[in-house]
């Protein structure tokens, strides 16, 4: 009997431990706090293949051994993009080539993306005389593969490249070269041999393959499939990443899901939302999109809001860098998306660092920097009482 007793004793013991230990474990984040989690709606193999993409993104860690280099940036994809937030000024890339739409005449001095960073033996690379240069911050990854399914057709019909509506607002598409790796989906459209760019801060790469494809070489120095040239000697060689790896962090990529927006009946938001589209910054960063086809069902025929039109506008003289890329002129900047704006601190330090380069530490700066086709909204902010101004960025610290 003593025994059956100190054997309950012991199972009651443990089962109190088990709660109390579930009792002292953090809660797990709300979905709305955080940029990482699949979209809805994924088969099991689909699953399994963002999981695959997301260990590939945010866990491996490239070496010498592993492919990395010679000259690189960073050693992993995860540590430029943190919790797949935005990048940091520390993380902050270079890009340098010409001042106009010719072509880049520097690519055999290593454009259009400077590698900073060497392995021992092996020297950095340094900005050649007479190249233009701009700061990158890397961007949230979230939500790319709404962006990647909206149809050229919406574009170009969002595009105004003549001002025909007279707002002072154009708007317009980066014709870039076809990447001969990259098979353009039905409905896309092309011109002169080149199709329309949507990704990067100038949209110098036409989807997400191209886009990761490029990051693994010059960011990292690892050749794959896609692109085969060793970034050191310019060489063709052997895939330092699996085209099955590349592919699974481009699906990871794809489906990482939309950010949440944050208290969307809180009343300063709803009213600071009113006041951003009355100051007409809704003409940029259009509030909704909608995607076309997609061979990942979850994301065909959806209607997400990310505040952006993927078009680039002239910012002015005060966000000229002096550089470009494709058909943009070097004060041309695609349209951010502000979804996630909110959440940008928690990758970034707990401080914000907007804009193409990082320059704006907090959401006022960002606006006041606003130049050229965004001259009559930053006047309309301006213009605004402090109350309405703070409910302005209130609604897009929501975002």
């Amino acid at each position: 009997m003593k025994r059956v007793v100190i054997i309950f004793l012991v199972f009651i013991s443990a089962v109190l431990s088990v709660i109390s230990c579930k009792k002292l474990e953090p809660a797990a984040p709300a979905d709305d706090s955080i940029l990482d989690g699949p979209v809805e709606g994924l088969t099991t193999a689909q699953k399994a293949m963002f999981l695959r993409g997301d260990v590939a993104f945010n866990d491996e860690v490239f070496t010498a051994e592993t492919g990395l280099g010679p000259l690189f940036v960073a050693t992993s994809c995860a540590s430029c993009h943190a919790g797949d937030g935005k990048g940091h000024p520390f993380t902050t890339l270079t890009r340098f080539g010409q001042s106009d739409s010719t072509g880049n005449h520097f690519m055999a001095m290593g454009a259009p993306q400077l590698q900073n960073r060497a392995l021992p033996g092996h020297e950095p690379e340094k900005i050649p005389a007479g190249a233009r240069s701009a700061k990158f911050t890397p961007p949230a990854n979230t939500g790319m593969g709404f962006i990647e399914a909206v149809s050229d057709a919406d574009l170009l019909a969002i595009a105004d490249p003549n001002d025909a509506d007279g707002d002072g607002i154009s708007g317009v598409v980066n014709w870039i070269n076809i990447k001969s790796y990259i098979t353009l989906q039905p409905g896309y459209a092309t011109e002169n041999g080149k199709c329309i760019g949507r990704f990067g801060k100038k949209s110098g790469a036409h989807n997400l393959l191209q886009q990761t494809a490029g990051a693994y070489n010059q960011d990292m120095g690892i050749t794959s499939l896609y692109e085969p040239y060793d970034t050191y000697t310019g060489l063709e060689t052997d895939p330092e990443v699996s085209t099955q790896t590349l592919q699974d962090v481009v699906f990871y990529l794809q489906t990482l899901k939309a950010p949440i927006q944050r208290n969307k009946t809180n009343p300063d938001v709803m009213k600071g939302k009113e006041l951003f589209l009355q100051a007409d910054c809704g003409k940029c960063h259009k509030p909704e999109l909608r995607t076309g086809y997609s061979p990942i069902a979850p994301l065909a025929n959806q209607t997400f809001y990310p505040y952006t039109d993927l078009l680039l506008h002239d910012m002015g003289p005060g966000l000229d860098d002096g550089y470009t890329e494709g058909n943009a002129t070097s004060a041309e900047w695609r349209t951010p998306a502000l979804w996630g704006l909110g959440l940008s601190k928690n990758a970034q330090g707990g401080s914000y660092f907007l804009l193409h380069d990082g320059r704006a530490t907090s959401i006022e700066q960002a606006i006041l920097l606003h130049g050229g086709e965004a001259t009559v909204s930053r006047e309309k902010y301006s213009a605004m009482p402090e109350t309405d101004k703070k409910k302005l960025r209130t609604f897009l610290e929501s975002l």
